[in-house]
């Protein structure tokens, strides 16, 4: 090993730093201007008192319930008439070619908690095996597959952001198990001449795992081709018949945006 030799890298330094001196000194003079902290304190509006709790899953205090188990009141399909699926003691399965389901409701920002099964008989592989997906505003696929010894492609798999983005990991339960998504999105923001300004972005835990870290979303899902964007709005929260029967029972969300939940300084209860 040959000793470091420090004369050229002492000169080499101070050219560095000099340049950067000015830009300091102006940094230091803003900072200088904003003596009072004070000045920099942010009191209203105020977030609003939520009980935590302590069980996982359970809904907190502002969520809306999407599915409790008892109804499907709540869901229609693509075409706007009844929602199709199987009502069973405290859970929905799908009924397979009956169609896609989709919330009454829109929304926007979003924090959605999901719980899904795959049938416990295993029948099939691949993507062929306890398929099914969630589509943020009915557009933007978060897969759902029964990924237990199960390989198919990595950005097909459960975890993933359909044909976008590969999971971090794979965290998956065995089949007929009950599995739990927490997903936090941020819808688009599209200028006036309809083009994105803002991707929307996604971070996904499935099974107390992250799978997802905060991931923009490249466009609307598709299956052939590249992802693209369209101007939308608010819009419902879609899952899929992909022909297998997976069932989900415990869904919930919390509106995050904050125009919807603060409006001049003042909480708006989202129910």
């Amino acid at each position: 090993m040959h000793p470091v030799r420090f004369t050229n890298m002492k000169k080499f330094l101070i050219l560095i730093v000099i340049p950067f001196l000015p830009a300091a000194n102006a940094c230091a003079q803003n900072s200088d201007e904003i003596n009072d902290p004070e000045k920099t304190e942010i009191w209203e509006p105020q977030p609003p008192v939520v009980e935590p709790v302590e069980v996982h899953g359970e809904p907190p205090e502002d969520a809306i319930i999407l599915f409790d188990g008892t109804s499907l009141d709540g869901w229609e399909a693509m075409d706007g008439s009844d929602a199709g699926w199987i009502l069973g003691d405290g859970y929905m399965t799908v009924e397979p070619g009956s169609g896609d389901i989709k919330t009454r409701q829109h929304f926007s920002d979003v924090q959605l908690h999901v719980e899904f099964r795959a049938p416990e008989e295993i029948d099939g592989e691949g993507q062929g095996r306890g398929n099914s997906g969630i589509f943020l505003q009915n557009r933007y696929e978060v897969q759902v597959l029964d990924n237990w010894e199960n390989p198919t492609y990595s950005n097909g798999m459960n975890g993933s952001i359909y044909k976008q983005h590969i999971p971090l990991a794979n965290p998956a339960k065995r089949p007929g198990e009950w599995q739990t998504y927490q997903i936090f999105f941020k819808s688009p923001v599209f200028g006036d001449d309809g083009e994105v300004e803002k991707p929307a972005r996604v971070t996904v835990m499935l099974n107390g795992v992250l799978v997802q870290n905060n991931v923009e979303i490249f466009g609307n899902t598709v299956y052939i081709g590249a992802p693209f964007y369209e101007e939308h709005g608010p819009a419902g929260i879609r899952l899929q018949d992909h022909g297998d029967y997976v069932s989900y029972r415990n869904i919930w969300v919390r509106e995050l945006d904050e125009e919807i939940r603060f409006k001049d300084g003042i909480w708006r209860d989202p129910q």
